[in-house]
């Protein structure tokens, strides 16, 4: 007697109202579950779990069975999710391949062929990315720099191009995979392929190693190159090399070669991304009666006038006197504050002219009592 199938809700553990994306997860966690080569012990019940599952998800994923399901029930979909599965769509084995790498291969699920890598095709994998720390004064990060440095790395082995083999020989078909470079197994009804551990996918083999690079294709060099700082860097940002890195495996691309720059402190200057922030000392008497001072910048000195009755610890911009922007952006701005000297120091008549002065002001220059208003706003700020 015939053993009922099961609701295909039931099988991948979803609800009738699940959503695609749903539907794809909880068949990605049942095919993770139950591959036969994560069940070693109990192959026959992951064979056949695996095998419910796909049918199930081959229903489920296709819009017009699932209606004809939900409709009828497996009546509706008879023959269309059993005998071969001709209807499962394999682009859910690329999530699984994400997940278990090698050892699930999409076109070899359910031997349907083909294999992405052609007979002895080589898998070339892409060479590390590097790191190279530079410091630069301020003036250095604020012009823009070109500089040479040296990057220790490896490069190709010229004596044997990459290949690994003893000049004068060639690679051979590895005789694991015979130059496929995938190893397969059959668990049931389905087959399973992965990379050949022998010659890690390549299909060929070293019959004798290079004695320059011992087989590894790659030698550690010395390599030299120039590396243009943009005017207008910071600590912490980086410059990116493309190609500059760690030669690839078997004919891989390079990586890239990342700089990453550290700017010291100026010891005037403050900066805030492209703006600059200083402060100006000034006289009593300057910031009373308004005068003119210059003021250091990046690239030389600037007028700066100060009107009478100027506060002390205002600030007064000049703009695009800051530093360049790394991105093209413009300048930044100057932020200058003033900040007013009070004389510790006075002679005798210093002090009887600032008697005099004092005496011509209309206010009451005595300190604030505890009840004036200024200290009661000061009560409503801070409790």
């Amino acid at each position: 007697m015939a053993t009922a199938k099961r609701d295909y809700y039931e099988v991948l553990s979803v609800t009738r109202s699940a959503s695609g994306e749903e539907i794809k997860s909880a068949y990605r966690k049942a095919a993770l579950r139950w591959h036969p080569d994560r069940n070693p012990d109990n192959k026959h019940e992951a064979e056949e779990k695996f095998r419910e599952a796909t049918e199930a998800y081959s229903i489920l994923s296709d819009a017009q069975k699932r209606q004809l399901y939900d409709t009828y029930g497996h009546a509706g979909v008879s023959g269309a999710g059993g005998g071969g599965f001709q209807s499962v769509d394999f682009s859910i084995f690329e999530g699984l391949q994400d997940i278990l790498g090698d050892f699930f291969q999409v076109d070899d699920v359910f031997g349907i062929g083909g294999g992405r890598r052609g007979r002895g095709g080589r898998r070339s994998l892409r060479g590390a990315d590097l790191r190279y720390d530079v410091t630069l004064s301020f003036e250095e990060a604020a012009d823009g720099k070109k500089l040479r440095i040296r990057v220790p790395r490896t490069e190709r082995c010229e004596a044997c191009d990459g290949s690994g083999a003893k000049p004068g020989t060639s690679p051979i078909t590895c005789p694991q995979c015979a130059g496929r470079g995938q190893v397969s197994s059959q668990h049931g009804f389905v087959l399973f392929s992965r990379t050949c551990p022998q010659c890690e996918g390549s299909g060929r083999v070293l019959h004798e190693f290079c004695p320059e690079c011992r087989g590894a294709g790659r030698v550690e060099r010395q390599h030299s190159l120039d590396v243009e700082i943009p005017a207008g860097v910071d600590s912490g940002m980086q410059v990116r090399l493309p190609g500059e890195g760690e030669a690839g495996a078997r004919g891989g691309p390079r990586g890239d070669l990342y700089v990453f720059i550290q700017v010291r402190e100026h010891p005037f200057f403050d900066r805030k991304g492209s703006d600059l922030f200083c402060t100006i000392p000034i006289t009593i008497t300057q910031a009373a009666l308004g005068t003119e001072i210059r003021v250091p910048t990046m690239s030389g000195e600037e007028k700066l006038k100060i009107p009478e009755g100027t506060q002390s610890g205002h600030i007064f911009k000049l703009k695009g006197k800051g530093l360049p922007s790394p991105h093209g952006h413009g300048k930044g701005d100057l932020h200058v504050r003033v900040g007013v000297i009070t004389p510790t120091r006075l002679t005798r008549e210093q002090k009887r002219l600032l008697d005099e002065l004092a005496a011509t002001f209309e206010h009451d220059n005595r300190p604030a009592e505890r009840n004036s208003s200024f200290f009661s706003k000061v009560k409503d700020i801070f409790g």
